[in-house]
């Protein structure tokens, strides 16, 4: 496939004169000092087998975004992609749209049977033959120029969805789970779109299964507080507060703030010019807290219950030829079993193949 550098913004719009049924899209993104991943590159595979161009895009270049925007929009054209989560995040706030619809590859090499969780040059591989070089995974995309061995990567990226897209697409049909592909790669999107603070960050939180619970509870306020402050300045959490020095707080909290100042004095790297906002959250209670579920001690769970769940699951799985982990995670059962409600993740075909056999397991004292 031919590969072009697009810089201008006008070439871009050029290139989509003629809307293609599908393109093969990727990014390169820094995230290691923001929250937000910042978009450094775009790879978008354009046209059909045969005569397909690579577009290697520049999102730096001012009026590159407004460009790219309508073509990200448009839903007649099927955005073939792997693993894409954090890509659409990047979309979404460097353009404000997330790409649909989406047909990502891993998610159908996993219903296909092909494999769980493979990552990009492994798929490619096993579905092509052609073994992929790593050498620019560790790469400073937003760097200019790009290097010669960066662009080639990059192009790597999407020179083989095509191909990947139209055999796992065919599996797809001969098992009839192309609706079940559209409904996870949907739940995709919408995660994207509605990307939101985790409501219970607590609760996954292993340190904070030692804790008790009005301890908990101030450990989800400052957890919330946490996740709001690096949203809105575009900071990694753990540069506003770590979670040690977080459940530190929560396990013994001051009485009140100069007790703060002076726990955050002794910290190193302690955000001490954050003393009366973190002050705020620790002391003020949050509207839904009443609501948190506790973070549960893996001692307290039934045991003998949760591998009755993971069997039952085990069987299915073998049953449908699917590899594990891709009907329901030990997260998503722990979840069921402490909330008693089957979380999203589990919903649409899944819970469908699921609640028979689980149902009385669950039902059951």
């Amino acid at each position: 496939m031919p590969v072009a550098w697009i810089t201008d913004p006008a070439e871009l719009r050029a290139r989509f004169a003629t809307k293609p049924p599908r393109i093969g899209l990727d990014t390169e993104f820094i995230r290691e000092r923001t929250y937000w991943p910042q978009l450094a590159l775009v790879q978008i595979a354009l046209g059909e087998d045969g005569d397909a161009d690579i577009l290697l895009i520049d999102p730096l270049v001012p009026g590159m975004l407004k460009a790219l925007t309508p073509i990200l929009a448009d839903e007649s054209i099927v955005k073939i992609m792997h693993s894409p989560s954090e890509d659409l995040v990047a979309f979404k706030h460097a353009c404000r749209v997330v790409p649909k619809p989406l047909f990502d590859t891993q998610l159908a090499a996993a219903l296909t049977g092909v494999g769980g969780g493979l990552g990009y040059q492994k798929l490619v591989e096993q579905l092509t033959g052609i073994a992929l070089p790593k050498g620019e995974t560790r790469s400073d995309w937003l760097r200019r120029p790009l290097s010669p061995s960066q662009l080639e990567y990059a192009a790597d990226d999407v020179r083989h969805l095509f191909e990947m897209h139209d055999q796992l697409d065919r599996r797809l049909g001969e098992l009839d789970r192309r609706e079940w592909l559209a409904e996870d790669a949907a739940r995709t999107v919408q995660n994207a779109e509605n990307e939101a603070p985790e409501r219970w960050p607590h609760a996954t939180m292993r340190s904070a299964q030692f804790l008790d619970r009005p301890a908990q509870l101030r450990l989800l306020r400052l957890l919330r507080w946490r996740d709001a402050y690096a949203r809105d300045n575009d900071r990694p959490r753990s540069w506003i507060l770590d979670n040690e020095l977080a459940v530190t707080l929560a396990r013994t909290p001051p009485i009140d703030r100069a007790g703060l100042q002076r726990m955050l004095d002794a910290v190193p790297k302690s955000p001490r010019r954050l003393t009366d906002a973190i002050w705020s959250a620790l002391t003020t209670p949050l509207p839904d807290e009443a609501d948190a579920p506790d973070a549960v001690q893996s001692e307290q769970r039934d045991k003998q219950r949760l591998r009755k769940l993971q069997d039952a699951v085990a069987a299915r799985s073998a049953e449908l030829g699917l590899p594990d982990g891709v009907l329901a995670s030990r997260r998503w059962l722990e979840v069921l079993m402490d909330q008693g409600e089957w979380p999203d993740a589990l919903a649409g075909w899944r819970r469908r193949a699921l609640e028979p056999g689980l149902a009385p397991l669950l039902q059951a004292s």
